[in-house]
């Protein structure tokens, strides 16, 4: 591989201690240590969680708009989201009103938090027209599979005794009666897609209380409560709309939200890197100038990205294009055999394990420039 010149890097974020931009820019300097004439090209990749907004916004011409919400915890708050009056399209990130990243660990209940700020979000959004929007999801505080955008979207969740419940994980299992009464009209003649890079369904031991919650402050108790609260709201909306889409594969992302979507709002699941993929054209780019190197990479390569859609997304790329794909994580927790199935030719892993964690994570940047460049030294030969 002496003769590599043009590199295509796709990364995602290294959570806690690097955004997307960022590693880019450390492989860009590992990459011109070694090959200072190389050409590089990079994609600001999302799976639809935090950066999503950032990422299209490289891609499409849009305005950035400011209106009034909530948080997970119902705190009044402004949030932002992008549209596009020309072809009257929104994209919305989850976790602007609805992200655990909003919330002070003392405060992450996962019971008692709900999306509804985010509902808001699309509210104002088809207030403005728009007829299509593009829901980026990820990074969520909440396990209520969106009955919380669903009230601010004018559904009504009642108990056995007509009670108006509040969209959040704790009532899930109290649902007996769904009143899409309120929901606008106009809702019928928008297309909402749920962007999103997992498979995991919504409930079950691969569901999202029992993959996600214990991040978002449950306990194991909390977890099993959660989980039951879904099988019964899911059980609800079979007998209510005839619709069981529970088992679909993405069905659990960010709390079971992207099952919400599309079960009260219509939604198609579409994958985050798919998505950012086609906004960048780089299969057109790709044909018109081959690249001969594409670098991808998170921060923690463990069973979690094997659900994910990034990494798949970026190797699959690269085998239709006959171009060999290396990742880059902080840390691994994949045998070699696990990333090889991925379709990835070389993983690099930047931990300095001769040190603590929080070395490595504060130090991310320089040992992502110095591994990468070991590696391209190697295969320079």
């Amino acid at each position: 591989m002496s003769n590599v010149k043009r590199f295509l890097l796709v990364p995602d974020k290294f959570k806690g201690s690097l955004t997307a931009e960022e590693v880019t820019l450390a492989l860009q300097m590992g990459i011109k240590d070694v090959f200072p004439n190389a050409e590089i090209d990079s994609i600001l990749a999302s799976d639809g969680g935090d950066g999503f907004l950032n990422a299209v916004a490289k891609h499409v011409n849009c305005e950035m708009i400011s209106c009034d919400t909530v948080d997970p915890l119902g705190r009044e708050i402004k949030s932002q989201y992008l549209f596009d009056g020309t072809m009257k399209s929104a994209y919305v990130e989850l976790a602007s009103a609805s992200g655990l990243e909003l919330l002070a660990q003392a405060d992450q209940n996962v019971l008692d938090t709900s999306t509804y700020g985010t509902g808001l979000q699309l509210k104002d959004a088809l207030e403005r027209g728009a007829k299509a929007i593009f829901i980026g999801l990820g990074g969520s505080a909440t396990n209520e599979a969106a009955i919380g955008i669903a009230s601010a979207l004018g559904y009504r969740f009642l108990d056995e005794k007509g009670n108006l419940l509040g969209p959040i994980g704790r009532y899930l299992s109290q649902i007996e009666t769904i009143d899409g009464a309120g929901v606008p009209q106009q809702m019928k003649q928008v297309q909402f897609y749920a962007v999103n890079d997992v498979d995991n369904p919504l409930f079950g031991k691969n569901g999202a209380a029992y993959v996600y919650a214990r991040q978002k402050g449950a306990s194991d108790k909390d977890i099993a409560f959660l989980d039951k609260g879904l099988v019964h709201l899911a059980k609800v909306v079979a007998e209510k709309y005839g619709k069981m889409v529970a088992d679909l594969p993405g069905s659990g992302a960010a709390g079971g939200a992207a099952y919400g979507l599309k079960v009260f709002c219509d939604a198609t699941y579409v994958s985050g890197t798919d998505f950012m993929l086609d906004l960048a054209k780089i299969e057109e780019r790709m044909r018109s100038h081959p690249f001969d190197l594409i670098v991808t990479g998170e921060g923690k390569f463990d069973q979690q990205t094997l659900n994910g859609k990034l990494i798949k997304g970026v190797t699959a790329l690269g085998k239709r294009c006959g171009v060999p794909v290396i990742a880059v994580c902080g840390k691994l927790e994949l045998s070699e055999q696990e990333w090889g199935t991925m379709g990835l030719s070389e993983v690099i892993e930047i931990q300095d394990k001769t040190m603590a964690v929080s070395y490595s994570m504060a130090n991310a940047a320089r040992l992502i420039r110095e591994k990468v460049g070991e590696y391209l030294i190697k295969i320079k030969g």
